[in-house]
């Protein structure tokens, strides 16, 4: 299923969050703006507090920003209807949790072909399968979640959002949940996504092992963006990380 994409999967302007009102309201993100190109991976990295989980929720659209603006694949998400911003979640963004989220329930093709039929969509069996056996579940499709390990659970989670062919995927501490060898595998799959899929990827991970299979890393701190690594390995992510508290905020990254 081939759809026209913009160049650019994701464009943040100037967007700010702040949490409550009076004497002492909070700003979670701070004027932060960044282009991010399709077809990219992305790793989102700061210390708690910094604005990893504010910066996600907003350009995924689970979240409104108090000011600026989110652009997903050249489309504004804009302050309309929650039903019509549903409707933009479904079709242009996928999502990846550290806990899963799997119904229980049903068994592993039906929750990976649950976002088509939410979107009132034709579940393709057919690519749904050809998705799983790419992440090595093939011979599972008719388990249940309670009958998978940790890691071939985030793996029928990742078949999940890549069954929409979305125009992002989102992915919250991905391996956060899952052991050193199942976080190489769900974090591999990610890559081989963007390569092999052309997906764009935005994790957010405290993790610089994780980081270190993103194309590039951006980093948060005090809300604003302090920085961003090419081609990084672990070793320069956590050297990064220890001196986030020693870097003059920058407002823009990646394109801009």
């Amino acid at each position: 299923m081939d759809i026209t994409r913009s160049a650019e999967a994701l464009r943040l302007v100037q967007v700010s969050k702040t949490y409550g009102t009076g004497e002492n309201p909070v700003r979670a993100l701070d004027d932060v703006s960044l282009s991010l190109a399709a077809g990219t991976f992305t790793a989102i990295m700061g210390p708690s507090g910094s604005g990893k989980s504010t910066f996600l929720q907003c350009a995924a659209g689970l979240d409104q920003p108090t000011a600026g603006r989110v652009f997903i694949d050249g489309s504004e998400l804009t302050g309309g209807s929650e039903t019509a911003l549903t409707k933009f979640r479904r079709q242009r963004i996928g999502f990846i949790f550290q806990q899963f989220n799997l119904l229980p329930t049903l068994t592993v093709l039906q929750n990976v072909t649950l976002p088509l039929r939410l979107a009132g969509k034709r579940a393709d069996r057919k690519r749904a399968v050809a998705i799983l056996e790419r992440v090595g579940l093939g011979e599972r499709i008719d388990h249940r979640p309670a009958e998978l390990s940790g890691g071939q659970q985030q793996r029928v989670a990742i078949a999940r959002a890549l069954v929409t062919n979305p125009s992002a995927i989102f992915a919250d501490e991905p391996t956060g949940a899952l052991d050193s060898r199942s976080a190489r595998t769900v974090l591999s799959l990610l890559a081989e996504a963007v390569r092999e899929f052309g997906q764009t990827v935005v994790m957010v991970t405290h993790d610089p092992v994780a980081a270190s299979y993103a194309d590039s890393v951006i980093f948060l701190a005090d809300g604003r963006i302090a920085g961003s690594l090419d081609r990084p390995t672990a070793e320069a992510v956590a050297e990064r990380m220890t001196h986030l508290g020693d870097a003059v905020p920058l407002r823009t990254a990646v394109g801009e």
